[in-house]
């Protein structure tokens, strides 16, 4: 509730398309994101290794503990479908919104 992320559906949707496969959750993929930055773990296999493991994680995506969470190579092509400018100005406001809400300092 602390971290409304959602503008990202309508900030994304001209990137996601209308057929084929469901696409993993904007809001999932940026906070998994934002997760690997604080805890740095730059590789995808091991952030969704490490949130499996997380209950506090695990909440804050809101996933249930024995809900699968997406596989890995899905994180590595969503982020492929943002410009990296498009990108890196999101996960900057997100960072900054924790940041004004007191959920990391820095």
């Amino acid at each position: 509730e602390t971290l409304n992320l959602s503008f990202l559906y309508k900030k994304t949707q001209s990137y996601y398309g209308n057929c084929g496969q469901k696409s993993i959750d904007p809001v999932v993929f940026y906070k998994l994101c934002l997760v690997g930055y604080l805890e740095n773990i730059i590789s995808d296999r091991k952030l969704i290794e490490h949130c499996s493991m997380r209950l506090d994680i695990l909440f804050f995506l809101g996933f249930d503990i024995d809900e699968q969470l997406p596989w890995h190579s899905t994180l590595s092509r969503t982020r492929q479908l943002f410009p990296e400018k498009i990108f890196e100005e999101v996960f900057t406001h997100i960072l900054g919104m924790c940041v004004d809400k007191g959920m990391v300092s820095g």
